[in-house]
């Protein structure tokens, strides 16, 4: 190796006594004298690691100088403070309210001084007032088509037309998954703000069936709100309200936990719809026996007698008897009416409204008038002074909402049950 040096603090000698030659091997010697530029110095080896070390020591050096000390890692919080702030969080109570002004419209300006909440009879402290985005499960029934005594029945075409003139009312901001239940309960399109994406699925998935599975579609839509907010959940029923026998889930139990869901129901009934006349048609006088069997080819087997089927029927003046059908309609009766009070029941507990339109037209109107009220909702938020975290288990709380400023007018549940592991939202 080849090295040029311009000036240097070492020399090189000969080893031994000045009267050597020059050809003798040269050593390091500490004198501090020019060296001619250009001129070729042959090094040892180990002067050259010894050079390289001391080279690489004065980068490192050098790096870590220029490195920021790391920095301490925060110390962990006390399991204590932990348990406050879950606390803190979970002890505040978020209750939805509709709003309206004395006309039935929307009231904008409400704020915590407007309401008065009380708590199994005690006043609290109002936090907030807020109009935060709804999350509405659409629960349509189409299952069931049995005509009441009157003719009428539930449609499923009426249904969807139903369905879409609450959609088409709705926020634009607001959440809707949409399902059915007949023979089963089916979600039809999870949750999404794209409106033209439900109206889609709904007049591309629907489908009847002969049963009506409701108390399972009751816990379905229950579980469809677990996710979302609390103060904003809604349920939309289009329905009768009468269950298929045979179901998975007890209609008890089902509305236990669509109550431990803590949301708004609203529902558009046929329970009235169903009792209605249809319109009558032209009388004849003509007696004749219907066909046995909806089979064209029984029907139309000329080897089968007549009247050879349990239940024959005949018209006269166009009144059908068919003794079969009219204990069928008569037990479906008994069932709207029962069914009625446990829907108004369930609508006004959990601070919603219940339609009982007597027309088609009446119930499309009043599916309008259902998409403002769930947008007239406001989630008011409190910490009851009595604590969440020492209610007994399933404790029943009673509420009651007032207005304190005049023209105001204000709904909420009747209650809520404590929940027994609060929750993280």
């Amino acid at each position: 190796m080849v090295l040029l040096f311009s000036r240097s603090p070492f020399s090189l000698g000969p080893c031994g006594s000045p009267g050597q030659r020059e050809t003798a091997t040269h050593c390091i010697q500490p004198r501090e004298f020019f060296i001619p530029r250009g001129r070729p110095i042959i090094l040892s080896h180990r002067f050259l690691k010894v050079i390289l070390l001391q080279l690489l020591l004065v980068v490192a050096t050098s790096v870590l100088a220029q490195q920021k000390p790391p920095r301490p890692l925060p110390s962990p919080t006390p399991p204590d403070e932990q348990d406050e702030a879950v606390k803190v969080f979970t002890e505040e109570v978020r209750l939805p309210v509709v709003a309206v002004d004395q006309f039935g419209h929307y009231d904008p300006s409400v704020v915590p001084d407007d309401v008065l909440v009380l708590e199994d009879g005690v006043a609290q402290p109002i936090r907030s007032v807020r109009h935060i985005p709804a999350n509405v499960v659409l629960v349509l029934d189409t299952g069931g088509e049995l005509s009441g005594l009157g003719g009428l029945s539930k449609r499923t075409s009426l249904t969807r037309d139903v369905a879409i003139s609450l959609l088409n009312q709705l926020s634009e901001s607001t959440w809707v998954a949409t399902m059915q239940f007949n023979n089963s309960v089916e979600l039809i399109q999870p949750w999404t703000r794209d409106r033209q994406a439900t109206i889609k699925a709904l007049k591309t998935k629907l489908s009847s069936g002969k049963r009506a599975r409701f108390a399972d579609a009751i816990v379905a839509a229950a579980q469809q709100l677990n996710d979302r907010p609390e103060g904003t959940r809604h349920v939309v029923f289009i329905t009768d309200g009468v269950d298929t026998p045979g179901g998975k889930i007890d209609r008890a139990q089902a509305f236990k936990k669509l109550a431990a869901a803590r949301a708004t129901v609203h529902i558009i009934s046929y329970t009235e719809l169903v009792r209605q006349k249809a319109a009558k048609k032209p009388e004849s006088s003509r007696i004749e026996q219907l066909p046995t069997s909806h089979d064209p080819i029984t029907t139309m087997d000329p080897t089968q007698p007549p009247g050879t089927t349990r239940s024959p029927a005949y018209v006269l003046n166009r009144i059908t008897f068919d003794p079969a059908m009219s204990r069928q309609r008569k037990a479906y009766e008994m069932e709207i009416k029962t069914s009625q009070q446990t829907l108004i029941g369930l609508a006004d507990e959990t601070g919603g409204s219940i339609y009982l339109p007597k027309t088609g037209d009446e119930m499309i109107a009043q599916a309008r008038e259902a998409a403002r009220e769930i947008g007239a909702e406001y989630v008011v938020t409190y910490r009851p002074k009595r604590p969440l975290a020492a209610a007994r288990q399933g404790e029943y709380r009673r509420i009651e909402v007032a207005a304190r400023r005049v023209g105001l007018s204000l709904r909420s549940r009747r209650g809520y049950v404590v929940p027994s592991q609060p929750e993280g939202k």
